[in-house]
């Protein structure tokens, strides 16, 4: 029985439970999401992959990787690098605290026409110091301008 009280207890201090309710028509639903908790900092990202798609020539390359530092230390980004020129990251260089949310940045040159998997390799003092995201998509080849009639 002692044995059973102390996993219970673990499982507890390494798990937040968050309840969000949704309506569904007239019925309600109760959704109980588990984040995990580690010991010392940790990053958990909503996901460490994006997807541009297909995207055009000369498009918008900006996008976010959120995260949350799930441990109960802070949590500091010492470097953030990609792994070309054409992919440029950014990341916050204050420390994040138990519990919040932060934000790697993530910029491609979509002058680049064609398919790209590009990563973002984080150093950090997490539980889990180097942490790899990865950004892929396709690039549509620039339109040919347009020939004005000639009089």
């Amino acid at each position: 029985m002692l044995a059973v009280i102390a996993v219970f207890g673990m499982t507890a201090a390494h798990a937040q439970t968050a309840k969000s309710t949704k309506k569904s028509g007239d019925a309600k639903v109760t959704k109980v999401e588990t984040t995990p908790k580690v010991d010392g900092a940790g990053m958990l990202f909503e996901s460490e992959t994006i997807d541009y798609g297909t995207v055009p020539h000369g498009a918008d390359g900006k996008r976010e990787f959120v995260f949350v530092n799930n441990g109960n230390k802070p949590l500091v980004i010492t470097n953030a690098q990609g792994s070309c020129g054409c992919t440029v990251p950014t990341y916050p260089k204050e420390p994040i605290a138990p519990g919040a949310k932060g934000v790697i940045g993530v910029k491609y040159d979509t002058n680049r026409n064609g398919a790209f998997q590009k990563t973002v390799t984080l150093t950090t003092n997490a539980t889990e110091p180097s942490k790899v995201l990865t950004i892929k998509g396709n690039v549509m080849p620039e339109e040919a301008p347009k020939e004005t009639p000639k009089s």
